[in-house]
Parts: structure tokens; sequence; C-alpha cells
């Protein structure tokens, strides 16, 4: 208590001491034109120097502003006296009032007019503004006009420690490697203080720890913050939270403070070894698992994290580094034991393994704590599984001759159920590799037999699938593929390779090849094919043809004379036998046909008809042609001229094309109004109240048939064309049947709907004499024309 006591009273204190301190003169005057304005924080020294300078009584007169200065946050019971101003030429008679500007004046800053003397009237705030600067002025009280120059001078406000210092970034947050070596570096914080840094201790500050020890230290001065203990572990102890304080005052008591926190993490470094969780590991497997899949799954435990911990795991030992892998998952850190060749629980009912973990990244510095590794045993158990039968082959293949018997044994398969219990086992044919049955299986003993019989020459293959199944469990099955291959034998008897005809020319020579033929055999020998050719026995002594055998197996036909005659013998049939070198040998009859043809000289066929035998001699094919092809030339033009004749022969009727006459269009049919709903309908353009029956239609064919003209005789030649035209004209007129058909309407009603009445003039009083168009010429010169067009037509008419 009593230490506490002296430093409230030290805090108290300091303020007065340094306005005390503060309050000598603070203007140095210099001399400055007849008179002068004096600041003091003293009136006794104004008065003395105001002495002085009348002693002096000198002309000109300048001086140069001081500074002054005024406490902040000062809060008295009266306005605070910062300075006065005062000048030789005020006698004390009041006559001169003084006057204060510039910043704060009259709001902060308040002058005694009479007296000069400066107040502070508010609590000022260096860290909110650290001087002021403002402009004196002594004027006459009467007139206001001034005695001296207007002059400048500061008024600085001057510092208290009223600003505890701040850390702006803070929290802080920071990282370390674990078992760093005493003294390594962590990081560094910075505080501020708002107070002055030049004046006092204020701003002067010192760091401390206040929570943190014995882990870390910091420098008073430069708040580095180094590691206090060396080889801190980070798996003891990951974090750590240091509470730093800065005080100012340098430190020293009533100096005010500030803190922070700081969290300080350990990094990892790779300084534990791995270690398996347990020594021994067992695992079980059925035989029939599949390949690559999980057996089981052994960690070892690394205290560290991320990257030291990872760990690689091979199985370095044992009976079954062959059938089993080990790999490592860096996801879990763990290795997963997996599966490489089948098992077999009837050979080999468990395996050993021994399995190693060592770390992938090793730390030097570290080396020393011993190898980064370790091991553990892996017992694994084989599991007996209920597995398929099994052939004694992967695949079979059958050969069998084409001419096999019904029913015969073609091959066998075996298998068996590698279980020890072992299953009887059935064996079947999928049928969908055998749609046709042509093969049938003993399901006992696998026997292959066959059903129906073969022919290699449609196919030699035959590809089958054989199913052989458990009989305690029919899920078990196993299959097999079975290739089975129709051995040739000689069942087809040689013959022509294709359809030959031979031609021979009538001035053959003897000995001239007619034609070369082979043969073809669908059997397969295996020395291949060698065929015999030869004539008929009663075709031996053939006088007209004889056979050569060549050495490619084929065949050559020859003449034996010349001078054959195709009007006595157009063609000769030469029967051939041709036999194979199979055991029995087959043969079979071709006969060739042998054609007699015209050829030229050089022996090119040109003619092997009897009937061309009677052409010019001398004339060929080629000439015969052109010969037609002109006969043709000719027939059409002899065509085309007839038609062009007959074209000409015909009348011409003759149109007068400038008689516009001929053009003129009347169009005298009247429409039926409103009820005209139909085209040359009658029926409706007729008055209905005065029509009783029915019209008929005259604008289409009649239903009935035009008798023929009677008695009308071929006219003879001479009779008067005019006449003859009239009378074709009248019975075309009285003859309903024949176009154009008569469409003549007679509109004698305009019909209800129409309040204009009847409009057919057909039926009007009027008669022609009343038509006169002698009024179209009034009309203007545009109607002139079509007057004297009417006129003319009216007197014609008359005429």
């Amino acid at each position: 208590m009593p230490e506490r006591l002296a430093d409230m009273l030290l805090d108290l204190w300091t303020p007065l001491i340094i306005l005390w301190i503060t309050l000598p003169p603070c203007i140095y005057m210099a001399p400055m034109n007849q008179s002068q304005i004096l600041m003091s924080g003293s009136p006794l020294e104004l008065n003395r120097l105001s002495e002085e300078q009348r002693i002096l009584n000198r002309s000109k007169r300048g001086w140069v502003w001081n500074q002054m200065f005024v406490l902040e946050e000062f809060s008295g019971p009266e306005p605070i006296l910062v300075g006065r101003l005062h000048t030789d030429l005020d006698p004390g008679s009041k006559k001169i009032k003084y006057i204060l500007s510039g910043d704060g004046a009259g709001t902060i800053f308040q002058i005694n007019d009479i007296t000069g003397d400066i107040h502070a009237i508010k609590r000022l705030d260096r860290e909110e503004k650290a001087e002021y600067t403002l402009t004196a002025q002594a004027v006459d009280w009467e007139t206001n006009k001034p005695l001296e120059p207007p002059s400048e001078f500061i008024i600085k406000v001057q510092d208290i420690n009223d600003n505890a210092p701040e850390f702006l970034n803070g929290p802080y947050h920071a990282t370390v490697p674990e078992m760093s070596i005493l003294g390594t570096s962590v990081t560094n914080v910075t505080a501020t203080d708002a107070d002055d840094p030049v004046y006092g201790n204020s701003a002067k500050l010192v760091y401390s720890i206040l929570e943190g020890q014995p882990y870390f230290s910091i420098e008073p001065e430069t708040a580095i913050i180094k590691t206090a203990l060396p080889n801190m572990d980070r798996e003891a102890k990951e974090e750590y939270l240091v509470v730093i304080q800065a005080k100012d005052m340098g430190g020293h008591s009533g100096g005010l403070s500030g803190t922070t926190t700081l969290t300080v993490t350990l990094t990892d470094v790779n300084d534990n070894p791995p270690k398996f969780a347990q020594s021994l590991y067992h695992f079980s497997v059925p035989e029939d698992v599949v390949l690559g899949t999980a057996i089981g799954r052994v960690k070892a435990n690394d205290q560290d994290i991320g990257e030291n911990a990872q760990s690689s795991y091979d199985i370095i030992d044992g009976d079954g580094t062959a059938l089993f892998e080990i790999t490592s998952d860096t996801q879990a850190q763990d290795g997963v034991i997996r599966l490489r060749k089948p098992l077999d629980f009837e050979t080999k009912k468990s395996y050993t393994l021994k399995v190693e973990a060592a770390n992938v990244y090793i730390d030097p510095r570290f080396s020393s704590r011993g190898p980064f590794k370790d091991t553990a045993t892996v017992k694994i158990v084989v599991e007996d599984a209920d597995e398929p039968p099994v052939f004694s082959s992967p695949t079979y293949l059958l050969e069998v001759h084409e001419n096999a018997a019904l029913n015969s044994v073609i091959g066998q398969v075996t298998a068996r159920d590698p279980d020890i219990t072992s299953s009887p086992i059935r064996f079947s044919i999928d049928r969908h590799t055998d749609l046709e049955r042509q093969f049938n299986i003993n399901a006992d003993d696998g026997k292959i037999t066959l059903a129906t019989p073969l022919d290699r020459e449609l196919s030699v293959w035959h590809n089958i699938t054989i199913i052989a199944t458990e009989i305690r469990n029919h899920s078990q099955i196993s299959r097999v593929p079975v290739a089975i291959k129709v051995l040739d034998v000689n069942d087809n008897a040689p013959e022509f390779a294709s359809e030959y005809e031979a031609f021979l020319c009538e001035n053959g020579k003897p000995g001239q090849v007619i034609q070369t033929v082979s043969a073809m055999d669908k059997d397969d020998p295996k020395n291949g094919h060698y065929f015999l050719y030869s004539l008929l026995p009663e075709m031996v002594n053939n006088p007209n043809f004889t056979i050569k055998k060549n050495e490619d197996n084929s065949l050559s036909i020859l003449a034996k004379h010349n001078g054959f005659n195709r009007q006595k013998q157009e063609v000769y049939l030469l029967p051939i036998i041709i036999s194979d070198s199979g055991n029995p040998p087959l043969s079979s009859t071709s006969t060739l046909t042998i054609r007699v043809c015209g050829c030229s000289s050089d022996g090119v066929v040109q003619s092997c008809n009897v009937e061309a035998y009677v052409l010019p001699i001398g004339l060929s094919m080629g000439a015969l042609i052109a010969i037609l092809a002109c006969i043709i030339l000719l027939l059409v033009i002899v065509v085309l001229f007839v038609t062009l004749r007959r074209h000409k022969n015909e009348p011409l009727i003759i149109k007068d094309d400038e008689d516009v006459r001929e053009n003129i269009i009347r169009y005298d049919d009247e429409g039926g109004g409103e009820e005209d709903t139909e085209a040359f309908d009658i029926a409706t353009l007729q008055n209905p109240d005065g029509i009783n029956g029915f019209l008929p239609r005259k604008d289409i064919k009649p239903d009935l048939q035009f008798m023929p003209r009677q008695g009308l005789a071929p006219v003879p030649n001479g009779v008067d064309v005019d006449e003859f035209i009239n009378v074709r004209l009248h019975e075309a007129d009285n003859d309903p049947t024949a176009p154009p058909y008569d469409s003549i309407q007679i509109y004698g009603y305009e019909g209800r709907g129409s309040v204009a009445g009847s409009l057919s003039s057909l039926e009007s009083t009027t008669s022609d004499s009343d038509q006169n168009f002698d009024y179209l010429s009034d009309w203007g010169p545009r109607f002139k024309r079509l007057g004297e067009l009417y006129s003319v037509g009216e007197s014609d008419k008359e005429t």
C-alpha cells in the first residue's frame, strides 16, 4: 500500500512540475520600429525589459517570436495562462487593444485585449493537434488602427504521458520447429505509443513476457521473441500461449502499459520412428478369392505428422512372398496385403510373412535416435472353399473323318472336383455352340459321339463348349472349349473346273490345239491333286480329235485333220473321263462341246452359225452391219420426207389479223344478282314468281346422244366448197352434242334481293331505233373515235 500511494502522488504532481518548468519567458525580443510587443510568463520581467528599451531609445527595433507552451490535458478550475502580449507604446492608459487571430483564436485561446494575457479555455490533446499558429497585433482602442504590424507565433501543446502502448497487429501467431536449440528466433512484435517520442520518456517502450516462461524470452527493446528451452517436443506439447507487455516511461514505475498475446505452434520434424501396434497379425482368406483382393491391413503408428509420418511397407521374409504382396496406402498410412497368385487349400493351408515399415523421409539430424523402421509378423490361414470342377486340359482338339459312322466316339474330356470331399461330375454340351446338334456327350464319362453325318466340304471345323457340373452343388460349373476338325476322305469325283465350249476353225490345221481344260476336285488330298484324263473306250479311235495331258495337270484337245465343214456338221461332242488319285480313285465323265466356226486367215473366229454361210464370198460381218445401217438411214429419210409432204397439202386457215372485228368479245351474260350462287344456273335466274317447271341447262353436254346424220353421201369432186361448208355449219348448229355448247342465257329477272329489277335488254320495250350513240361525239375528243365506230355500226346495220 505505501508503494501504490507513492505512485499515485507521483502521477498527480508530474503535470504540475512540468508546468512549473515551462513558465520561464517564452519570447526573446529584438529591436523593431518604434515599439514592441512583449510576451512572457512573468509581469516583472516585462516591466524590466520595458525600462531597458526606454533607456536604449532605438529608432528601429525588430523581434523574433519564440514558442509558447501549454500543457495538454490540463483541467483546472480556471483557464490556464499561456502567455502575455505587451507593447512599450502602452503607457498604461488603456488606449491600446490587443487582437489575437489564427488557429483556435477565440475558441481555444482567448486574449485579454487590455492586458494581453492569453489563456487556454479548453482542454487540449497533443495527439489531436500538436501546435497552433496564431497572429498577434496591437491596435488603437478608439480607432482600431494598427500600432504594430501583425506577427505570427506558435503555441505548442506540451505532451504528458496520457496514452498507453498498443499492439495494433495483435494477437500474433508464429511457428518454430520442434527440437530447436536454445535461443532460436521465433518472431518479433511491435507496439506503438501515441505520446511524443521526442519529449521525455512517454513513448519509450520496454517489452517483457507476463506469461509463457520458461519456454520463451523477449528482448526488452527490440521485442524479438526467442526459445528459452532447448529440444521442445511437439509430441509432448504442440501449442504455447505467450502474453507480452509493452510499458512506456522506459519501464519505470508510473508508466502506462499494453499487452498482446502470441500463439506459438511447434512444427513437426521427423524425430520419431514408425512402430507397429502389434507384433503379430492374423488373417484368413478363402482359397477361391479373386486375384488382387485385399486380404488385410497392417499399420505402423508414427507420432509425427504429414510427410514425416509416411511409411513404406515391404514383405522381407516368409514362405508366401511369391503369393502375396503389400502396398502402401498414403491416405490411411497403412499397408494393404493383396493376393498375387491363386491359393489351393488342398496344397497349403497357411502362410507366414514378415513385413517391414520404414519412414519415407529421414531427417539426418535425428538419425542418432535409432533406425526409423519396424517389423511385424503376419500369419495367413487359407480356408477351404467349394471349387468348381477342373478339366484335365484347358482346351481340347479332336479329329474325325467325314465318313465316320453315326454314334461313333470322337474323343473324350475329363474333369475332377478339386475339393477334399470330391463330388461326382456330369458333362453336357452347351447347345448354343452346337445349334445343329451334330454331337452328343456321355454325361458320366465325357465321351463325345457323332449325332449327324459330317461333310468336310461344307465345314472343316466345329467348335463346341463342354460343361462340367458338380452333382452335389449344381452352382459349381466349369466350361472348356473343344475344337473338332473334320478329316477329308475321297468322296467327290473330279470334274471340269468350268463350263467349257471349244471353237474349231474350218480352215484349221491338223494337230492344232482347240481347247485347254482343267479339272477340280472338292476333296483335299494330302499330297495335292493329280488327275488322269481319257476318252471313252468307244471314242479312243476318234477320227477327228485327240487329247494330250499337260504338266500343269491340265488337258489339251487337238484336231486330227483339217477340212471341217460346218454345213455338214456344226457341233461335235467329246466325252472325257477324269479320274483322281484317291484311294479308291473316283472318276466322272465330262462332255466338251466343240463348235465349228468360220475364221479369218489368221485364225480369228468370225461366225459359227450355219446361216452365215449363204453370205456372199468375201463379205465380212462388219461389212454386213454397215450395209444394214445404211438401209435404216435411208428408210428414216423417206419417212421424214413423206411426213413433210402431208403437212404441206393440208389447207391453211387464213386469218386477217388486222380485222379487229374478229377480236371483239361481247359480254351479253347478265349476272343473277344477289341470288346468283351458281354460274349459268337458269333456274335461279328466272323469276321465281312466274316460272313453273324446270328449264334444262344449255351450257353442259346433253345426256341424249345425237343420232347420226342420215343420207349423207360422199361429196363428189367438183362440188362448191362454200356450199359444203354451209351444210356442215348447219349440221353443227343443230347438233346439241357437238362442242362448243350453246351458252346463251335469258335473264328475265334480276333476283328477289335486288332493288334494280330486271337489267336484261332482251325483254326491254326499247327498240333498236332508240339506240342512238351520237351523244358520244359530244363527250369530247377522247370519245370521238368511239362515236365514229358506233355510227358506222348503225349505218351498216341499216344497210
